[in-house]
């Protein structure tokens, strides 16, 4: 008996020294593999699909000042649950109208993964134009600064490639432009991010200098007024220019309208690349409320890839507020998906 019970023992320590070993060897992996990784999120936001939770403004600099009141959101995302140093990525976000056409926008955000850390801001201009009133066609201009502290903590990494250095750490500074076309409830946004190239002090010689990457993001609201409802198909499509790799995502999103300040939804994404149309990357469920301008939004995300075997998925949550309500004189603020 006691033969047995030590071979069960055994087993039982076995298991977990492989299960250890393989959450440290993934996260060894991001670490070296971190100029591979880190291409399309580096010196910016980690965008997953906190942008359905109404914070339109997150994707696209020209959706800032459009809507009534001045918007807060605080979104938080946790990823890969189950695994010990996951990543992890806080933001919060504030857009409002300064006069009838134009507004200011800033995003502040912290993003850990692992033993790589990122704080960054962006600060917002946007600029609305009307082009006609019937139909209702108007054109938004945006622009953004960005400033990001990029930092690499390796006194727990035993690797031969990192031997000399035990923090590695950059500061960048870079410029984001969009454009944003809507007419009547039709809208699409066009967006360059990261429009520099970023200037290398630390692995310079491994690092991609071009983290340009491109954003477009289109929609409809299909109203139905005898039972207050709001269908809102969506797609958003990512490129990263250095490499051509791209995303897509397909959403929907289901309103209820309550009030005319008040509502609740519930949407679903699926996201993809876009060379391999039915291996899904997630599959994102999301649900929200809006009252008496407190707003907030429940996501989750299922891992679809090779991941999903040794995690319990995403969440993502969303916190809001709108204060300050002021009509403008312009109908050029008024957005399609937004009461």
């Amino acid at each position: 008996m006691t033969t047995r019970a030590n071979k069960s023992k055994k087993i039982m320590v076995t298991k977990r020294r492989m299960k250890t070993q393989l959450i440290r060897r993934l996260l060894l992996f991001s670490i070296c593999m971190f100029p591979m990784l880190q291409q399309a999120q580096e010196y910016n936001l980690p965008l997953h699909s906190q942008y359905m939770g109404d914070s339109y403004f997150l994707l696209s600099p020209a959706f800032a000042g459009l809507g009534d009141n001045i918007r807060v959101r605080l979104s938080g995302v946790t990823q890969w649950v189950g695994v010990k140093n996951a990543p992890d990525t806080q933001s919060i976000a504030a857009d409002g109208r300064i006069s009838d056409r134009s507004a200011v926008g800033l995003i502040v955000f912290n993003d850990k993964n692992g033993n790589t850390k990122q704080f960054g801001g962006q600060l917002s201009f946007a600029h609305h134009l009307t082009l006609s009133q019937h139909p209702d066609r108007f054109l938004s201009f945006g622009a953004s600064y960005k400033f990001t502290q990029f930092r690499i903590d390796l006194n727990d990494i035993n690797d031969d490639i990192y031997a000399a250095e035990k923090d590695l750490s950059e500061n960048n500074s870079n410029f984001d432009l969009s454009v944003l076309y809507r007419h009547n409830r039709f809208y699409a946004s066009l967006n360059a991010i990261n429009i520099l190239p970023k200037k290398l002090k630390v692995l310079s010689d491994s690092e991609p200098r071009n983290l340009r990457n491109y954003y477009l993001y289109s929609g409809y609201v299909f109203r139905k007024g005898r039972y207050h409802m709001e269908y809102e198909p969506s797609i958003l499509f990512q490129y990263l220019e250095s490499d051509g790799r791209s995303t897509t995502d397909i959403n929907m999103k289901v309103r209820k309208i309550q009030d005319i300040e008040d509502y609740m939804w519930a949407g679903i994404s699926y996201r993809f690349l876009n060379d391999q149309l039915l291996k899904p990357l997630a599959l994102i469920p999301m649900v929200g409320i809006k009252k008496n301008n407190f707003y907030v939004a429940y996501g989750f995300q299922f891992n679809m890839n090779t991941i999903q075997g040794f995690t319990r998925g995403t969440h993502m949550v969303t916190l809001g507020m709108d204060f300050m309500q002021g009509i403008s004189a312009c109908r050029c603020s008024i957005s399609p998906n937004m009461r």
